[in-house]
């Protein structure tokens, strides 16, 4: 569907808004904080470089990735990514937050279904730093997965199978073909799926064609739903002196939303919003709102997005890690010079009457430095057979 990005980008308000809502300070919430603060960083240069085009965007799962390469990282290659994230994984207290932030955002009583899962693979003859398989686990709760990336195609299967099994089949491909090779030694992953029904679905029979007016001025044609009902509302104005409106369209649960904003000038551009957007305002939105009736029009949409999350981040100080020379991974092995290769993020949204099915994986892929040197035996060679317990020659 052909449509401005107004809400391509800011549909997938679920994972800004994870953990948010608290208004008293506990770890928990400080944590959900800069986790999501973090991630909305890199949201913002994902929509700067995406110019016009439709940008759906998991912030959670690229502050759970980076959290688990702080662990692998070492020297200033994690004070990169520390100084970037604002926090440091193994810092007292901050990885049992985090833990606690999931266990809050799977319980049951949040009626929608959301998982989250994070996952480690590394190259399973590959000598890691003593103690990390243990210091992993204490963290984050999970274990360190061993495949052999000598089998280039079934280690990208492994992986691709497990994204899939954990999105639910909405992702199966994250690792495209030449992702992964003889020189990957580990990758990093995120999952998550979500499924919400709203708290007051949409009428069907109130869906009809209307006019979307695209960033560039042009129009198109699009499947629009509208119900008319009691919503939590506010308006505000950015710096620049450019009003907007923002809606919260809650699902079943009552314990998530999707923040729903947009200038209220159709020739004001979306940057005009995501230039200032951070978690305290979208705090701020929340404490702001009052409920009122509205008719709320929004489009019936279906969108995939796949980033290449490199620029992103190293636009946020975070470059060191890119570079052969420069990234530092003696925290997670000594064995080989390692940096990523790769750093990527896919997601699929469904937005219907019902409600709101969305599923991302993102994945940074770490491979060693350069290929190892070929010895090609194709000219006269010598050989000595020797007996190596006595240093006896045979031959």
């Amino acid at each position: 569907m052909g449509m401005s990005p107004v809400f391509a980008c800011l549909a997938l308000g679920l994972a800004l808004i994870f953990g948010e809502g608290s208004a008293s300070y506990n770890p928990e919430s400080q944590a959900a904080h800069l986790a999501t603060d973090f991630g909305v960083k890199v949201f913002r240069q994902v929509v700067e470089a995406s110019q016009d085009h439709n940008v759906v965007f998991s912030p959670y799962g690229v502050a759970s990735v980076l959290a688990m390469l702080q662990l692998t990282t070492g020297g200033e290659t994690r004070k990169q990514i520390q100084e970037a994230m604002q926090f440091k994984i193994d810092e007292k207290g901050m990885a049992p937050a985090l833990r606690q932030l999931y266990k809050e955002l799977m319980g049951p009583w949040n009626k929608d279904e959301i998982t989250t899962t994070d996952a480690i693979f590394v190259q399973r003859d590959l000598k890691l730093v003593k103690g990390f398989m243990p210091r992993f686990f204490k963290l984050f709760h999970t274990t360190v997965k061993q495949v052999d990336f000598s089998e280039v195609e079934r280690a990208r299967f492994i992986i691709n199978d497990w994204v899939k099994k954990y999105t639910k089949g909405m992702i199966s491909d994250l690792l495209d073909e030449g992702a992964v090779d003889e020189l990957t030694r580990l990758v990093l992953v995120n999952a998550l799926y979500f499924n919400g029904q709203w708290k007051t679905p949409f009428p069907e029979s109130g869906t009809h064609h209307r006019l979307f007016h695209k960033s560039d001025g042009s129009t198109a044609s699009v499947s629009m739903m509208a119900q008319t009902n009691k919503f939590n509302y506010a308006e505000f104005t950015t710096p620049d002196g450019h009003y907007y409106d923002i809606l919260e369209l809650p699902y079943h649960g009552d314990t998530l939303s999707m923040f729903i904003a947009a200038p209220y000038e159709k020739e004001v551009p979306l940057s005009a919003l995501t230039n200032i957007l951070d978690a305290q305002l979208i705090s701020q939105w929340k404490r702001s709102m009052t409920r009122v009736v509205r008719l709320l029009v929004l489009p019936k949409f279906s969108l995939e997005s796949e980033v290449d999350l490199r620029r992103p981040l190293e636009n946020l100080g975070m470059t060191d890690m890119f570079r052969p020379n420069q990234a530092d991974f003696t925290s997670i092995s000594n064995q080989e010079l390692l940096h990523v290769s790769q750093a990527l993020q896919k997601v699929k949204i469904e937005v219907t009457e019902s409600g709101t099915v969305a599923s991302s994986s993102t994945g940074f892929v770490a491979s060693a430095r350069m290929a190892p040197e070929e010895i090609i035996m194709d000219r006269p060679f010598l050989f000595v057979v020797r007996h190596n317990p006595t240093g006896s020659t045979l031959s």
